[in-house]
């Protein structure tokens, strides 16, 4: 059987960039699923940061993964994948000298395209932790992770957050980062096709939207129309895995109380202990007097 070498996924992965349609990603968070995915025909997969603190630490999605840990779980899906893996490599693990770092360990894993996006992480005590950072250091780190990549087939997508922000905002802050030389743009938050169109409009680079199944913005004939070529509905494909998981194992123990049937929401929030680093975050990372 033949395999498909990393450069020849990222020229795939550039290939629905360049197209004129719409794709939806698979969530992939180890060896099966990306084999799972690219038999049922999927065109991309993605690796998730959330996704990957879950798989790996048990952890919520505080930031609390390191790029080692994301990395080596990368390479894993990369020793096997047949589709080509975009990496939400989050904010870049820190400043745009970790993000170069990013770069050389998720090229050498095999992603064929990674994501940076301009949120300020790990979030500060009592912030936000959709707080962004400046659009200068922002357009340093889509810099910074050009002049990394050594397979310039890699590409680079450049991430922003349009449900804080005003629409000119995010016009200024994604013509930057296009100026800047990302292959890509990727917004979150697109309230709806007015909004997106608002946007799109001032962009020539194709567009990856994170819609979380937005309802609103289910037409991928006119999300195509816009310049949107990837989209990430979430990752139904593992909180599956682990409601499945759990159902299982409590079949098992013969477990069938009513108190029992927890969502896989609620079973993640369970299981990554999130109060727990509430209050260690109070804690330690508060102002004391």
């Amino acid at each position: 059987m033949s395999r498909l070498s990393h450069q020849d996924l990222r020229r795939a992965f550039r290939e629905l960039i360049a197209s004129n349609s719409c794709y939806h990603t698979a969530s992939v968070f180890d060896p099966m699923s990306a084999r799972i995915a690219a038999d049922l025909g999927f065109e991309v997969g993605i690796l998730g940061g959330s996704v990957a603190s879950l798989q790996v630490l048990a952890a919520p999605d505080f930031a609390l993964i390191t790029l080692s840990e994301f990395a080596e779980q990368a390479t894993r899906i990369g020793r096997v994948a047949q589709l080509p893996v975009l990496a939400d490599a989050d904010h870049g693990y820190g400043n745009a000298l970790n993000v170069m770092r990013t770069v050389v360990e998720l090229e050498r894993a095999g992603v064929a395209a990674l994501t940076i996006e301009d949120t300020l992480l790990p979030a500060q005590f009592g912030r936000k932790s959709t707080d962004l950072i400046t659009v200068a250091e922002g357009v340093g780190k889509i810099r910074a992770a050009i002049e990394a990549r050594v397979d310039p087939e890699l590409a680079i997508i450049a991430r922003t957050n349009a449900g804080i922000l005003p629409v000119q905002e995010i016009i200024s802050r994604t013509q930057s980062y296009q100026k800047a030389g990302a292959d890509a743009i990727c917004i979150v938050g697109v309230r709806d096709f007015e909004h997106l169109e608002q946007i799109s409009e001032h962009l020539s680079v194709p567009l990856m939207l994170v819609t979380y199944g937005n309802p609103l913005l289910r037409d991928d004939a006119r999300l195509a129309e816009l310049g949107v070529r990837i989209v990430v509905d979430g990752h139904a494909a593992y909180f599956a895995a682990i409601k499945a998981t759990y159902d299982c194992l409590r079949e098992q123990r013969q477990i069938f109380t009513q108190a029992s049937d927890l969502s896989a929401t609620e079973l993640a929030h369970t299981y990554t202990h999130p109060d727990d680093y509430i209050v260690w975050a109070k804690e330690f990372m508060s102002v004391k007097e």
